[in-house]
């Protein structure tokens, strides 16, 4: 298998219309049209939609796959053991409280069932799926692995996604995952939405994630029977429903379009920063936002803790104490955060609920309020980051209730925090 990571191939830029066909067949994408009367090879063709027919041409999403046999060819759909997947909002009282699971952190977060909201997912995991796929229904996952890597097969062919990259499956698109041991990370999921790059404004032409760092899989493909059958399962309004076929779902020769899965990493983030006073909102960290109706209102925001220079003057240079009409979910791929070096751990997580107040704990502050002004490096060796939306977050009940690793004590960073108000001094 180490052999196959060398020889992966890519596609370059973000929301393209990319062309692509295994090289075993040349030829096989059709020449002029997209669905003529008999396809190169006897192939199939097969439109995947990831938007409205009628959409305007700049969010319009469609790719067509030139594959073996359809993906209608399944026995029907049953229901499945639904696991740790809610979206049951009446399963746990509303808490405003802050907070945070060590690692590997219980919190999985839901909002929002159908077409519109959020839902953040926990993924630990030490086997393969064999003869075993899985496409989303309901939205688009953005995938964070944080330790051990994947190998993910879809239908546009593989990609390798270690930790300090990302991926995006797009909605309806079938996956299997290969893992080589112990594996954990993070997921977005991203309803009514897909994930686009933020607008840069006043910045220009250049900055934050550049398109061209975005990287497609080259079509791939196995004509492959199993006798045993393969099972495709779908998650279709938050449940589980798995089908039966006899043949593997990675069949297509040949495809073409701009609706695509795609990996990222996080390295090639061009960092904007304050080179003169005070702290910037982190919204100049975006990597991918999924935007809502409200111009500059987000569904959900991506956005890292980059290793980055600081050289405000007469700044606290850490994140300000604040309350958010926004919802925050922090998670930590490897390093120390520099807002909480204690207790935040890599794998784990917190939820700072929309209007809870947050910020540095109590050593981070002072030693800020004391340090020498210099320009430092910032969050060397560490890459955090945040889910953010302008909608609510609940944990779910088996989060909350099926693990130790919740941290009861987070309140606790705060408490040694004292005045140092003087009306005499200004």
């Amino acid at each position: 298998m180490g052999s196959l990571w060398f020889i992966l191939q890519y596609m370059s830029g973000f929301g393209n219309e990319h062309v692509s066909e295994d090289p075993r067949c040349p030829g096989a994408l059709p020449e002029g049209q997209n669905n003529p009367q008999v396809c190169p090879y006897g192939l199939y063709a097969e439109q995947l939609s990831g938007s409205a027919f009628t959409c305007p041409r700049p969010t319009n999403k469609r790719s067509w796959l030139y594959r073996i046999l359809p993906s209608v060819c399944h026995k029907p759909f049953k229901p499945l053991e639904e696991g740790h997947l809610t979206h049951n909002w009446d399963e746990v009282e509303p808490d405003p409280n802050q907070e945070r699971g060590l690692a590997p952190a219980p919190l999985l977060a839901p909002n929002g069932l159908g077409r519109n909201g959020i839902a953040v997912h926990i993924f630990v995991c030490n086997t393969s799926m064999i003869n075993r796929c899985l496409y989303n229904s309901d939205g688009d996952f953005l995938i964070v692995p944080q330790q051990g890597k994947l190998l993910i097969t879809t239908e546009f062919g593989k990609m390798l996604v270690e930790p300090n990259e990302i991926c995006v499956i797009q909605q309806g698109m079938r996956f299997s995952v290969e893992v080589f041991g112990e594996t954990r990370g993070y997921i977005l999921e991203v309803y009514g939405a897909h994930f686009e790059l933020p607008d840069l404004g006043p910045i220009g032409a250049n900055g934050l994630a550049n398109p061209r760092d975005f990287l497609v899989p080259v079509a791939w493909y196995e004509d492959r029977q199993v006798p045993g059958g393969y099972t495709v399962i779908s998650k279709y309004q938050g449940k589980l429903f798995a089908a039966q076929q006899d043949f593997s779902p990675f069949n297509v020769v040949a495809w073409h379009g701009n609706y695509t899965p795609y990996k990222y990493h996080l390295e090639k983030f061009m960092v904007i920063n304050s080179v003169a006073f005070d702290h910037a909102d982190p919204s100049i960290f975006t990597v991918l936002t999924a935007k809502s109706t409200r111009p500059g209102v987000a569904v959900a925001d991506f956005v890292i803790f980059p290793p980055r220079w600081g050289v405000a003057n007469n700044t606290f240079r850490p994140p300000y104490y604040h309350r958010n009409c926004m919802s925050e979910f922090m998670g930590l791929i490897k390093g120390h955060y520099e807002a909480k070096e204690e207790g935040f751990q890599p794998g784990g997580a917190s939820l700072h609920s929309m209007m809870t107040p947050h910020g540095p704990d109590a050593d981070c502050f002072e030693k800020a309020s004391k340090a020498k002004l210099e320009p430092e490096r910032v969050a060397e060796g560490t890459m955090a980051f945040m889910f953010e939306s302008s909608l609510s977050l609940a944990v779910t009940k088996w989060g909350l209730q099926t693990s130790n690793h919740l941290d009861k004590n987070y309140y606790k960073c705060w408490e040694p925090l004292k005045s140092h108000f003087n009306p005499n001094c200004k």
